[in-house]
């Protein structure tokens, strides 16, 4: 996969840009607040119709536009896949004040054709590392349940499909939770809501359960070489409930999560989130909120059998991230039959020189590659002489040479 122009219109801070993108690893350089990250933003967001920095689609909109009738920004990708075809993904947002009250639209184009969110994401596929992605160590379980939605969506239609269909049932159910509870509904009118809850929300888990096994695979690779074969990663994959499965009557889970080498299919858990879910119903309605399912699961990454993010020093955190990013890569790479663009924001500089090094020689030549950084000097000389730098300075970009 190849991009080979990139325009955008009032995107964060670029008023306008049109720059046709190398096939080399091509490095930014900037001081801060100049652009790097928002032009990564860019390509992220045409990648999979969200941003990594906000929650809120209208702060993507230059705020210089803010008076205007209606403000909207645009992002345009001309790329090629594996086959050569060129491709035109076009996002146009727009806030509309013609009413006196503020719409906020988002129009979606693949080929001049009008799409939905769910038609294009995956059509241009990315992996982006950033110094934040520590939290999937440290942070929260959302975090980490972010981790694995974003990189799965990108790949699998179903997996998205489930996953965006329980997102919109889970608040109608919570809601009629607060009915109940209130005295304005009845009970039974939970089962049409617990019956569509559990299917789409065991597509979620066993998706998840297969990305897990997979990707603990090429994770515990990267691990083995960057620590010498001295510590063994693993990936424990914990859901909110313990769905089973028998094999001669002995349980093919342990007590500590999913058994990622045990696939799971639909038909085995959704009818255990049934019940679960059926289990709980009195809890619920007191709480007013669903208390199992994929929203609560979470991911925890284990280094010789110990919770790296209670017992792991920075380093081998550190180490952990690394790993799991490049089985991303990997990963992703195998999944859709080609390489996905790959965006490094500001990660080198959190790296020491050992980990630094063992990135950079994971870029692969067909793998299209954009760096940021504030001082070139974090790269060596012989991967700057195969890369191409240029300049970002108040959101205009420029060749250093």
């Amino acid at each position: 996969m190849q991009i080979e122009h990139l325009s955008l219109t009032n995107f964060r801070n670029y008023a306008r840009l049109e720059m046709s993108l190398p096939k080399r690893p091509l490095v930014l350089v900037g001081d801060n607040a100049q652009g790097k990250t928002s032009l990564l933003e860019a390509l992220y967001y045409l990648a999979t119709s969200r941003s990594p920095y906000t929650a809120s689609d209208r702060q993507l909109i230059h705020w210089r536009t803010e008076h205007d009738i209606m403000p909207y920004a645009k992002l345009v990708a001309e790329f090629s896949n594996r086959h050569g075809i060129l491709q035109t993904l076009d996002m146009t947002l727009m806030l509309d004040n013609s009413n006196g009250a503020t719409r906020f639209k988002k129009v979606i184009k693949h080929n001049n054709v009008e799409k939905r969110v769910m038609d294009v994401v995956g059509v241009l596929a990315v992996v982006l590392f950033l110094p934040q992605d520590m939290s999937l160590i440290e942070g929260t379980p959302q975090d980490r349940r972010r981790f694995m939605d974003n990189t799965l969506s990108q790949v699998s239609a179903p997996y998205l499909e489930a996953l965006e269909a329980f997102e919109k049932l889970l608040p109608q159910r919570n809601a009629l939770l607060r009915r109940i509870q209130e005295k304005r509904a009845k009970p039974a009118e939970l089962g049409y809501w617990d019956e569509q809850l559990a299917e789409q929300g065991a597509q979620v888990i066993v998706g998840r359960q297969g990305f897990l096994r997979e990707l603990e695979s090429a994770a515990q690779q990267h691990h083995h070489a960057l620590t010498g074969n001295a510590e063994l990663l693993t990936l424990q994959y914990q859901p909110s409930f313990s769905p089973t499965a028998t094999e001669s009557g002995q349980r093919s889970f342990n007590l500590l999560g999913l058994d990622l080498h045990r696939q799971l299919d639909v038909s085995d858990v959704a009818p255990q989130y049934l019940l679960q879910l059926q289990r709980e119903q009195r809890d619920a309605i007191e709480r007013g909120v669903t208390l199992s399912g994929p929203h609560r699961d979470e991911l925890r990454l284990n280094i010789n059998g110990r919770d790296c993010g209670l017992y792991g020093s920075r380093g081998q955190a550190r180490t952990a991230v690394l790993s799991l990013k490049l089985a991303e890569l990997s990963w992703m790479r195998q999944s859709i039959g080609e390489p996905p663009i790959l965006l490094l924001d500001e990660v080198v500089a959190e790296l020491d020189s050992k980990r630094r090094a063992f990135l950079l020689e994971q870029l692969q030549e067909n793998t299209q590659t954009l760096l940021t950084t504030t001082e070139l000097g974090m790269f060596s000389p012989e991967f700057l002489t195969r890369a191409t730098v240029w300049r970002i300075t108040e959101g205009k970009v420029s060749p250093t040479n």
